[in-house]
């Protein structure tokens, strides 16, 4: 009977079945860092009293489960394109795998930058501050903008149609939602804030 490792090692023999090991070790190494990211934010989120708060349906459970939904796109293979030119195959696995990467190292410095200001749900706390540097300085919300960054490249990893509309047509909308009610507060909270909107993109950046 066939163990893991030799299934692996099997894998490992041909072009495509190496590149699937890499990108599975990648794709598992990013949800990781986002997940622990996550406990951290929610470990630090600020104890202090809370000076406006509002209700939304958008936040880190709703998240988790449309992160499940798209998992199991993949996972079943509901919407996937086979592509015969193994180059080109390996070629959109690739320019998957970099958007990832980078829309991981993206939310984990945007959370960083964030720190006791992060809330699980939308608060403006006695003591906020505006973080506009950084990541911030390239996107309004990073955290956002990241995980649909993460979902495209996981869509051109996986070659799967379903996700990439899953992706648009359901997850951007509700983080538009969700951003939009921060936003509302944020305008009340600070002046400048419409300043900021008008110099940064909200989930991809302007081109000054």
């Amino acid at each position: 009977m066939k163990t893991s490792l030799d299934y692996i090692s099997e894998m490992s023999k041909t072009p495509s079945g190496f590149i699937g090991i890499v990108s599975v070790i990648i794709i598992i190494l990013c949800v990781s860092a986002i997940f622990i990211a996550i406990i951290i934010n929610f470990s630090e989120a600020n104890k202090n009293k809370t000076k406006k708060d509002k209700k939304s349906i958008v936040k880190t459970g709703s998240m988790f489960l449309f992160f499940l939904f798209f998992y199991i796109l993949i996972k079943l293979n509901i919407g996937t394109i086979e592509i015969s030119n193994l180059l080109f195959r390996i070629f959109l696995i690739v320019i998957g795998l970099i958007i990832i990467v980078l829309g991981c190292f993206v939310n984990i410095l945007g959370r960083l930058k964030l720190r006791k200001n992060w809330a699980n749900q939308i608060k403006i706390y006695d003591n906020q501050t505006l973080v506009t540097n950084g990541v911030y300085n390239i996107v309004r919300h990073p955290l956002y903008a990241s995980l649909i960054w993460m979902f495209y490249g996981g869509c051109l990893v996986y070659l799967n149609y379903a996700a990439f509309f899953a992706n648009t047509f359901i997850f951007i909308p509700f983080m538009y939602y969700r951003a939009k009610q921060e936003e509302k507060l944020l305008r009340e909270e600070f002046k400048n804030y419409k300043d900021y909107q008008l110099k940064v993109g909200m989930f991809f950046p302007k081109i000054r």
